[in-house]
């Protein structure tokens, strides 16, 4: 089983003011628990006892939260982005040096709640050994990533803009939405061209010409919490 995963909890969390006004989104409270608490021990459940978290935006009171509650049993390294907001895949390589020395390991968006079985989602990946497997569903998003039969990632479009890039002619490939999850084999460092400040997402619509970057298709449910109304529809479903 994969032991370590990145949380990605540096983002300014805009969507989520007044609270991020004053505070990091990764801790934002669903039914009086952080977000990031929730996450933690959701990994936990699956195996997972080492983390490596990014912190940008009020980075002092994630890792205040951590001290004061012992790391919840964990061993974690925090990847203090201080300086700079690097996005996605810059916080992905600017915590290299905690990640690169494991076969494989998992990424997570600390402002989503979901009961995805992480299991299955690894199982695909150390199975098929692609790049890297996202998770996806079929669900409303206004951001579609193209899969072929065998799920190898094709494409992508922002559907408000129309905009599109695409590995290959769309010979009716299913239209999924990312759920924010994936797992990742290290050598991803050998192939990330891409420096400074990006988003995983654009780098992964590179390496699909070249690599297999794979999508896990599940039906669990997932609730990005990035909105007041979204926290209020999360508190219906996770206690």
């Amino acid at each position: 089983m994969i032991k370590k995963a990145l949380i990605f909890a540096a983002g300014k969390g805009t969507r989520l003011k007044p609270f991020t006004d004053s505070h990091p989104k990764a801790l934002a409270l669903v039914n009086d628990v952080p977000l990031l608490e929730r996450n933690i021990k959701y990994l936990q459940n699956f195996g997972v006892t080492e983390f490596v978290i990014n912190v940008h935006h009020f980075g002092e009171q994630i890792v205040e939260f951590l001290e004061k509650n012992n790391h919840f049993g964990a061993k974690i390294d925090i990847s203090d982005e201080k300086d700079e907001l690097l996005e996605t895949g810059g916080g992905l390589l600017f915590a290299q040096k905690y990640l690169e020395n494991e076969e494989n390991f998992l990424i997570m968006n600390a402002d989503i709640l979901t009961d995805l079985n992480i299991h299955e989602l690894v199982k695909f990946h150390e199975t098929h050994l692609p790049l890297a497997t996202l998770a996806v569903s079929d669900r409303n998003s206004s951001r579609k990533l193209f899969f072929n039969s065998e799920m190898v990632l094709k494409g992508w479009m922002n559907k408000n803009s129309g905009e599109t890039k695409m590995a290959e002619f769309n010979n009716n490939f299913k239209e999924l939405a990312f759920s924010g999850i994936h797992c990742i084999n290290s050598s991803i460092f050998d192939n990330i061209k891409r420096r400074g400040k990006f988003s995983i997402m654009e780098e992964y619509l590179d390496l699909m010409f070249d690599n297999e970057i794979l999508g896990f298709q599940h039906e669990a449910r997932l609730i990005d919490v990035g909105r007041p109304e979204s926290v209020i529809e999360a508190e219906k479903y996770f206690k």
